[in-house]
C-alpha cells in the first residue's frame, strides 16, 4: 500500500543523503537556497569535512562556527557550517560539565581521538548533537533561531547507522548525559518535523541503492521525505524518432538522413548520417533505461522531485535554477 506523501512545508530538519556521486550536496544546497528565498533563516550543515558546501557556493572553507553565505532580498538568510567532531565534543563538555577549558589536557592524553575515532557511535552523537542544538535553539524572545536546518548527511550506505544514534551508543552509555542526549536526538529525528530525502540518478546502481536505503530508513523508523532525481535530461528526440533509429529500417533511414544533409550542403553526408543515427540509437537506449529506472522509483510511493541537468554545472546561477525546481515541486 503506497505511503502518503508528507507535508514537507512543516519540516524543520531536512536530511539529505544519496549514493556517492549523485549530487547530494548540490541537492542540499538547492533545498537550503529555496528555503532562504522564501524569506526564512536557514542553516546548511555538513558533517563529513569535505567542504562540499564551500565549493558549491564558492566561499571560503567553512568551520565549526556558523557563517552567513547568502542574504536574499525577501529577507531570508542562509548560514552554513562544517560540523567538527572534536569541536562538538568540547561544546558538549562545556554544556554538561563546564569543562571547556580542559581541551588541551584531553587532547594531550588522546581522549579526543578516542571519543571521535575509536568510538564512532559517540562521534555520530556529537555530530548530530550540534544539528539537534541548532534545530532547537531559541532566541531571547522564544522564537527559533533557524526556521529550517538542512543537513548534508553521509551517503546512503552509512546514513541509517549515522541517524540511528540510540543503537550506536547503547553499548557505550546506557545512562547519563550521553544517553539522554541520544534519546533526545532520536525523538527529533523520528518526529514529523524531520524528513530524510534520498538523492539519486536515473542509473541502475544509484536507483537500487536508493530503494535499499528507503527500506532501511523505514525499518529504522526514520521519516522518509522525497526522492530527488538529479541531473535529469529531457529527451532530444521524439518517441517516434527514437523508434526509427532503433528499428530494422536503419539503412533506409541512413539514406534519408544523408539526402537531407546533402540538401543543406553538408559534405560527407553518408558518414555523417551514420554517426548521427548511431548517436540517436545510443540516446534512445539511454532514455529507455532512464524510464525503466523512473518506473522502479515510482513503486516507492514517494514524492519525486526532478532536478535538471546543468551543462555548466552550478556556476553562474545554477543553484538558483535548482532551488526553483526544488521549491516548484514541493521539496520545501
Amino acid at each position: 500500500m503506497p505511503e502518503s506523501h508528507p507535508d514537507l512545508s512543516k519540516v524543520r530538519l531536512h536530511v539529505v543523503t544519496g549514493k556517492g556521486g549523485t549530487g547530494k550536496t548540490t541537492a542540499a544546497a538547492a533545498a537550503a537556497t529555496a528555503l532562504a528565498r522564501q524569506g526564512r533563516r536557514v542553516l546548511l550543515a555538513e558533517v563529513e569535512g569535505r567542504q562540499g558546501i564551500s565549493q558549491t557556493f564558492d566561499v571560503a572553507p567553512l568551520g565549526h562556527t556558523e557563517t552567513r553565505i547568502l542574504h536574499h532580498r525577501a529577507g531570508g538568510e542562509l548560514w552554513a557550517m562544517s560540523v567538527d567532531a572534536k569541536d562538538s565534543l568540547f561544546d558538549y563538555l562545556q554544556k554538561f560539565y563546564k569543562a571547556g577549558r580542559t581541551r588541551a589536557i584531553l587532547e594531550r592524553f588522546g581522549a579526543v581521538d578516542f571519543a571521535t575515532t575509536i568510538a564512532p557511535g559517540v562521534r555520530d552523537v556529537l555530530l548530530i548533537g550540534k544539528i539537534y542544538e541548532a534545530v532547537g535553539r531559541r532566541a531571547k524572545n522564544g522564537q527559533a533561531v533557524y526556521d529550517a536546518v538542512v543537513l548534508d548527511a553521509p551517503p546512503t550506505g552509512r546514513v541509517v547507522r549515522f541517524l540511528n544514534v540510540n543503537a550506536e551508543v547503547a553499548d557505550v552509555a546506557k545512562v547519563g548525559p550521553i544517553r539522554s542526549q541520544a534519546d533526545s536526538i532520536t525523538r527529533m529525528l523520528r518526529s514529523h518535523t524531520t524528513a530524510v530525502h534520498v538523492v539519486t540518478l536515473l542509473e541502475e546502481m544509484p536507483v537500487q541503492e536508493t530503494v535499499d536505503a528507503l527500506g532501511e530508513l523505514r525499518r529504522a523508523g526514520l521519516p522518509v521525505g522525497a526522492i530527488v532525481v538529479n541531473q535529469v535530461r529531457e529527451p532530444l528526440l521524439s518517441d517516434k524518432a527514437m523508434r526509427s533509429v532503433t528499428a530494422a529500417r536503419t539503412a533506409r533511414l541512413a539514406e534519408r538522413v544523408a539526402a537531407d544533409l546533402a540538401a543543406v550542403g553538408v559534405r560527407g553526408s553518408e558518414e555523417v548520417a551514420a554517426g548521427l543515427i548511431a548517436d540517436g540509437a545510443q540516446h534512445a537506449d539511454r532514455v529507455e533505461l532512464e524510464r525503466e529506472q523512473e518506473a522502479i522509483l515510482a513503486t516507492q510511493g514517494r514524492l519525486t522531485v526532478r532536478l535538471p541537468w546543468l551543462p555548466e554545472g552550478t556556476e553562474g546561477g545554477g543553484i538558483s535554477l535548482l532551488a526553483d525546481a526544488a521549491a516548484g515541486q514541493g521539496l520545501v
